[in-house]
């Protein structure tokens, strides 16, 4: 279904000619999808490429130059006093990984929480005529923000609601499906409530710091997981607001190196402040990974050790050799006492030339750094020979109050309204 609107008779060369580079601008952008969904070993669903080549991103950010509203990358609508990032119409990639996880069909009801305009715009496309679909957003600037585009663009039949999505929109439920595009630390009832049975809904969830999509079915009275992506967005605003903690740990303002943890995870920011300042052990696993290989799911590992953590770093103090992590916004780190250890930048296996694969390693610093190294290098050596090449994690989640009886084995994650529990075997009553 196309319903933008295009060029009308009478236009000027020089206008044609304007709304053809959007057109071209857009085609490459789909190409360049297209081919990282090929890198990563996954097919873009057709339905999904249409929808990207018929919306025309530009008219949802509005004041953006056209090569910056085509490229692939996040643009950011809002953010709130303090500079913090509030509101963003989603990077390309992103938005077409999770539409593909979606699995939307004609004819579907579908509700987004945390609305942008762009992502309810394809939605359109996906669901055709007979569908539905409502976004939302606690923020009245926002809706009124997609609002105006949606209906820029030709998608006056969308619906916007402005309310909290926790509660999601009981009113025009039932739907098929739902998806958040915002990030959130818990599965709140109302979604699971609200979608029906078999359906399916899309969630960025957070843990511990770390943020994948979760393509999550409901079957009965919990959700089971059928798939899942790397990702980052903004968090909920609202009832379903929950902050995680920075620790800072190293700099004039120690903030160049910091940890990102749960509220109630027990952390001695002093002393890990001043084991940085120290010495540093490093233990190297053994395991290697080929140059562009995939190895995301070794971070799902690690965040069941209730040591994790996250460890971020300013390029400054990289180049400063403070810390080498194998990723700055976000490596995988455990802390015990006043001792922390994360997971080092890759090392050629063959140092002489230089050349892949690359072996995991790990560094740490403080009293413990050298046991703690070591158990950081043990629990990779553990994922590659247990679960690298056997099936991808599974997430359940069942409402608070389930009794352990009841839960399938694997790591258990306590939250306000869930019992998630994280294993690699799939979950049958």
């Amino acid at each position: 279904m196309t319903t933008h609107r295009t060029n009308s008779p009478g236009f000027d060369d020089a206008t044609a000619e304007s709304n053809r580079a959007p057109e071209a601008l857009r085609s490459s952008m789909v190409e360049g999808i297209a081919a990282r969904h090929e890198q990563l070993g996954r097919a873009m669903p057709t339905a999904v490429e249409a929808a990207l080549r018929t919306v025309p991103r530009h008219v949802f950010a509005p004041g953006v130059e056209l090569e910056a509203a085509y490229a692939d990358d996040s643009l950011v609508t809002k953010k709130n006093e303090r500079g913090v990032n509030i509101s963003s119409v989603s990077a390309p990639t992103i938005i077409a990984g999770m539409l593909g996880q979606l699995d939307v069909q004609p004819g579907h009801r579908v509700l987004e929480i945390g609305s942008g305009g762009y992502n309810a715009a394809l939605l359109a496309e996906l669901v055709g005529p007979d569908g539905a679909v409502t976004t939302m957003d606690i923020d009245p600037e926002v809706v009124d923000r997609a609002r105006t585009c949606l209906d820029r663009a030709g998608y006056d039949h969308v619906r916007t609601l402005r309310a909290d999505g926790e509660f999601g929109a009981a009113e025009f439920s039932p739907f098929d499906r739902i998806i958040a595009t915002v990030g959130a630390w818990d599965i709140p009832p109302a979604w699971r409530e609200q979608i029906v049975d078999g359906g399916r809904m899309v969630a960025p969830l957070r843990t511990k710091g770390l943020t994948r999509s979760w393509a999550l079915q409901r079957c009965g009275d919990h959700l089971v997981s059928r798939s899942h992506l790397m990702c980052g967005f903004v968090p909920m605003q609202g009832a379903g607001e929950h902050r995680g903690r920075a620790v800072p740990l190293y700099g004039d303002d120690r903030e160049q190196v910091g940890l990102w943890v749960d509220e109630d995870q027990p952390i001695d920011a002093a002393a890990l402040a001043s084991a940085m300042a120290g010495p540093r052990a490093e233990t190297w696993s053994g395991v290697v990974v080929d140059k562009g290989e995939f190895f995301a799911d070794q971070d799902l590992w690690l965040v069941t050790l209730p040591e994790f953590c996250v460890l971020t770093a300013q390029q400054e103090a990289i180049d400063q050799g403070v810390v080498s992590p194998s990723w700055r916004l976000g490596t995988p780190a455990l802390v015990e006492g006043g001792t922390v250890a994360y997971r080092a930048r890759l090392r050629p296996a063959d140092p002489e030339t230089g050349q892949g694969p690359y072996e995991f390693g790990a560094y740490a610093h403080g009293p413990d750094a050298p046991e703690l190294a070591d158990r950081l290098a043990e629990q990779i050596r553990i994922w590659d020979r247990d679960h690298r090449a056997g099936p991808e994690p599974v997430l359940n989640v069942f409402p608070a109050g389930t009794p352990d009886a009841e839960l399938p084995q694997g790591c258990v994650l306590d939250k306000r309204h869930s019992r998630i529990v994280l294993s690699w075997s799939e979950y049958t009553e």
